[in-house]
């Protein structure tokens, strides 16, 4: 039996995982639901699409197992998520991570009320990096595991923090880029375990198009202060014309490392474990660990589990296309 899976938002992410479940062997892609459905229907032919406020429309027509909610964090997700999971099993990447716990409860309430399945937030940060930072801090006692982003030269794009931008009001495009601190990851590599601040471990660096006339000081300041976002971090704005940004900004780079160093026992040799990622596509890579959770949040589902559920509550060979045997045989 296939999963059935849905799209709801058709952007970089949606697009990321309508290529993702093309290649899954136990899954298709049962339709589309986007606030643009005119927009979408140029680009997809082969597969329905539908206006994502039509709840009881596109549940008849595409009959989803999953939904995958590919919207922005700041606010699609928190009005989408309660709203979807009461109809069907979701999946989505919510990664504001002060608000994580406050998203959690709101979709636990919500999909336990009505017998369903929701994996929020879950992509490679949060997702992927914060099981590595659970595992780094289980495998050795007392030390802390620290996530660093954008390690090169140019940075790594966040797509949740560039879609924040866009959001408030003159803003035509933005993108913003992450820029790990290396002298905090070298101490953390010394094993020092340091008690770090947001921003003693990144800069944020944000390009930003503006409507003509526009109040560029009023929007500078909203990136500044914007909470759970901008306002921890050292930050600067950079304000581009479209061709600029074009130019300067091709491409959806991204890279991290989970850092966790400390010692294994009483005579204190010391120990460093490392989880390093490097994407060439950042929307991609998020597509194909979404499309990953929504094979979890169906095999859930018919274990006849219900309630939120994070990549730190999921046994790993849920994720996997492969049978048990395969997994004991192969991958062990």
């Amino acid at each position: 039996m296939q999963i059935r899976v849905m799209i709801v938002g058709y952007g970089n992410v949606g697009r990321g995982v309508r290529c993702s479940i093309e290649r899954q062997p136990d899954m298709m892609l049962c339709g589309i639901a986007s606030r643009s459905p005119q927009r979408v229907m140029k680009e997809v032919s082969d597969v329905p699409v539908m206006d994502v406020s039509d709840i009881d429309g596109w549940l008849a027509r595409f009959r989803p197992d999953v939904a995958i909610l590919c919207g922005g964090s700041k606010d699609d997700l928190p009005k989408q998520g309660p709203e979807y999971c009461r109809v069907v099993n979701t999946v989505d990447s919510f990664d504001n991570h002060s608000r994580i716990p406050e998203y959690f409860h709101t979709m636990d309430d919500a999909a336990r009320a009505c017998g369903h399945v929701s994996v929020i937030s879950t992509g490679w940060d949060p997702g992927i990096f914060s099981l590595e930072r659970v595992l780094g801090g289980s495998f050795l006692p007392g030390s802390r595991a620290y996530g660093f982003y954008g390690l090169g030269p140019a940075g790594g794009l966040s797509m949740g923090h560039s879609d924040a931008i866009r959001t408030i009001k003159g803003v035509v495009d933005a993108r913003q880029y992450t820029h790990a601190v290396p002298e905090a990851v070298e101490r953390v590599r010394r094993g020092e375990n340091p008690d770090f601040k947001p921003g003693d471990m990144h800069t944020r660096e944000c390009f930003v198009v503006v409507e003509e006339g526009a109040d560029k000081a009023r929007i500078e300041r909203e990136i500044l202060e914007m909470p759970g976002y901008f306002a921890p971090y050292r930050t600067v704005v950079n304000f581009v014309s479209k061709e600029e940004l074009a130019e300067r900004c091709a491409g959806f780079p991204h890279d991290g490392l989970v850092v966790t160093a400390g010692v294994t026992g009483p005579n204190s040799n010391p120990a460093v474990a490392e989880y390093r990622c490097n994407w060439g596509s950042n929307p991609e890579a998020t597509a194909n660990v979404l499309v990953a959770h929504a094979r979890a949040a169906f095999r859930l589902s018919e274990d006849g589990c219900s309630g939120a559920f994070t990549i730190l509550d999921i046994p790993p060979a849920y994720f996997s296309a492969h049978d048990r045997e395969e997994l004991l045989k192969h991958w062990m």
